[in-house]
């Protein structure tokens, strides 16, 4: 009897090969799996012409397509219903059009941060952006992950950095808005509609952004205080004040949870960091003030990597929250752990913390759906990053809130055969 599912795949193969060359499609390797599901083929355009062509190839196919970036962050979210094909933007790494007159920068969604920043850097500026992995991250899974660092506090989150935005939809549509200058409220949104949309809504192919000047110094400063209340009340104090800080962050490690570090960065003229640090001395005075090293701003990327390390034996979290009560809900974490040394916190002063625990995965799950429980009754957001203790019984998202019928109803209006990354969001969409 003939194989006909081994015909059909042959032939999708085939016109895969036809629009994007024979070298650039590929079986895809254990080493590919998405949340332990195995995907077919892999298949990397050159442009994002091919690319809209092999995704709409794809959806006339019945094809499940998984985008890839850098894969820093194919762990995130639920796994999905089905992978098929892995779309790789690993070949759309151009830098389009850097304008740096008018503080602006084209650029393909293949291209990794670091190689951005160091570009930009040559003209003295910069993305004011600090993602994870920089140096692996691609823009568009930066972008569809809505990965941003502590520097959001003084220059906005992703979708106030983008401006522009091209998208491959499913039917092979490819989708532009926003444009090249920093003002610009024409058309529908939808650069803040496919930021954090982790791929679900459609394929990012390039994005403009705007840019800010590379400082011309920086130093980090570090507050120790001994207690919460006295972290709470400094933090009160530097959310309060007049300081010009372009980032702060507040660091719980798990090693010594008697101290409370407050972190805190000056950008500017030596002058001006020097006015600024002793503005800060007065406020901390509670507090030991000591001058740090810039390495202290990875530590968010520190916690995910010691994850990574032996994710069968701990959890990732990103808790969202107002950054008045920031602390306060890592105080009733802490209390929920029962054991302070079981999580390592680094909390953005914007109130996003991220946070490492340790433990069985049973356990993990059920302290997780307990602080979630708690934040969510205060307003806030619980979500797990990396699948250790994502299933049936906990759910990497949380609850959607008012907003799940209106998600779906853009999932279906954009890609209403649930090509892209099927059941990976919110709700399951």
């Amino acid at each position: 009897m003939p194989d006909f599912r081994h015909a059909a795949t042959s032939s999708v193969e085939q016109q895969l090969a036809a629009l994007v060359g024979t070298q650039n499609v590929s079986p895809a390797t254990p080493a590919d799996r998405v949340c332990g599901i195995q995907p077919q083929f892999v298949v990397a355009p050159e442009s994002d012409q091919q690319l809209a062509a092999v995704l709409e190839l794809a959806n006339k196919s019945g094809l499940a397509v998984i985008p890839r970036g850098g894969g820093t962050k194919l762990d995130w979210g639920n796994a999905p219903k089905r992978a098929d094909l892995i779309l790789s933007t690993a070949r759309l790494d151009r830098i389009l059009e850097h304008v740096w007159a008018d503080l602006t920068v084209t650029v393909e969604a293949g291209c990794t941060l670091q190689a951005l920043q160091q570009t930009l850097a040559q003209h003295g500026q910069r993305l004011a952006l600090d993602a994870l992995w920089p140096e692996h991250a691609t823009i568009g899974g930066v972008l569809s992950a809505n990965d941003s660092g502590v520097l959001r506090i003084r220059f906005g989150a992703l979708r106030d950095l983008l401006i522009g935005i091209t998208l491959a939809l499913p039917d092979g549509t490819l989708a532009s808005s926003g444009g090249k200058v920093v003002k610009n409220v024409a058309g529908y949104d939808l650069p803040k509609l496919a930021t954090g949309a982790l791929g679900t809504l459609g394929v990012i192919t390039r994005a403009v952004f705007r840019l800010h000047p590379l400082p011309r110094m920086a130093t980090t400063i570090t507050c120790v205080a001994n207690q919460f209340s006295s972290a709470e009340r400094l933090l009160a104090a530097l959310l309060d004040s007049a300081l010009a800080y372009s980032a702060l962050q507040v660091r719980i490690p798990a090693e010594d949870q008697r101290k409370i570090f407050v972190d805190v960065l000056f950008e500017g003229t030596e002058q001006g960091i020097a006015a600024q640090i002793a503005h800060l001395q007065s406020l901390a005075s509670f507090t030991t003030v000591l001058e740090a090293d810039h390495n202290v701003w990875k530590s968010r990327e520190v916690l995910h990597s010691q994850y990574l390390a032996d994710p069968s034996s701990g959890a990732v979290l990103k808790m969202s929250t107002c950054p008045s009560d920031a602390l306060a809900a890592i105080a009733g974490l802490t209390e929920i752990a029962k054991s302070r040394a079981s999580s390592s916190v680094v909390v953005q002063a914007t109130g996003l913390g991220t946070i490492l625990v340790r433990g069985a995965r049973n356990e993990l799950q059920h302290r997780a759906k307990l602080f979630r429980e708690k934040i969510e009754s205060s307003g806030g957001s619980l979500i797990a990053l990396g699948n250790s203790i994502v299933g049936t019984d906990f759910d990497a998202w949380g609850s959607p809130g008012d907003a799940l019928s209106l998600m779906r109803a853009i999932k279906v209006q954009l890609d209403p055969e649930s090509t892209l990354n099927p059941g990976r969001f919110v709700g399951g969409i």
